[in-house]
């Protein structure tokens, strides 16, 4: 069986100094059918001299404004030619080198594949894994309960990867994952941990409004009454853990 293209994105907006370690890790990766797109948003900080001094790791990449994070995000499935789509931002980093390589040995590809995610330090010391951790089987109605897999260990098939939702600042990655795994009639565990996520990104620079528009998402695909019962779960289990851990 050929093996399936798989596009890794990456979106960037002034940030050469996490952006290097990004595209290194993703050089290493031996997975044989890869495509690599940078999406930066217009960097004023050094950020375009680094993508020039690894410009024979992409594919192919772009500098120009952007309307945010999501809309960068779009521009970069544009420009993609693969058959899943792997978002793999500035900072954050492929958990091994040969992390994909097995993930497509079964006939039968999945729509949708997931995996865990270890939390790194900006200094790029590991915490642990993610405060929620995936089911061991994941449907769309799973996330009525918070985000339980990352964005960046969520690998989508473009079958039933659509846009991301611009009328959300903060929470358009959970919505995307969202609708995904709606439509998706086959979604694997890789039982991995897919991805390294450097914590300090614009979610955790954003937390009270992002959980505002989670909210808005929850009751959107569940209804008010569901998404209020859930979170007199998931509130008390997040503060929780942010009174033990310290983090999110």
């Amino acid at each position: 069986m050929q093996r399936p293209k798989i596009s890794i994105i990456t979106v960037v907006f002034n940030d050469a100094e996490n952006l290097e370690s990004t595209i290194s890790t993703i050089q290493q990766l031996t997975y044989s059918n890869l495509e690599y797109v940078i999406v930066d948003g217009g960097s004023t900080d050094g950020t375009l001299d680094v993508i020039r001094q690894y410009e024979t790791v992409p594919d192919r990449w772009i500098s120009e404004p952007d309307k945010g994070l999501y809309d960068a995000m779009n521009k970069g499935m544009e420009l993609a030619t693969g058959d899943y789509f792997w978002f793999v931002n500035a900072g954050d980093e492929p958990a091994s080198p040969d992390v994909l390589d097995n993930l497509f040995e079964k006939d039968l590809l999945a729509d949708v594949y997931y995996g865990e995610t270890l939390m790194i330090h900006p200094d790029g010391r590991e915490i642990g894994l993610r405060r929620l951790s995936p089911p061991e089987k994941l449907n769309w109605r799973h996330f009525r309960h918070g985000m339980l897999v990352s964005h960046q260990a969520f690998i989508a098939s473009r079958k039933v990867a659509g846009k991301y939702d611009l009328r959300y600042k903060f929470s358009a990655d959970f919505d995307w994952c969202l609708q995904a795994l709606y439509g998706a009639s086959e979604i694997r565990n890789t039982h991995k941990v897919l991805c390294r996520f450097r914590e300090g990104g614009l979610t955790r620079q954003n937390i009270v409004p992002g959980l505002k528009e989670r909210f808005r998402i929850m009751v959107r695909n569940y209804g008010l009454v569901s998404t209020i019962l859930s979170h007199f779960v998931i509130a008390p289990r997040f503060f929780w853990f942010w009174v033990v851990n310290k983090r999110f």
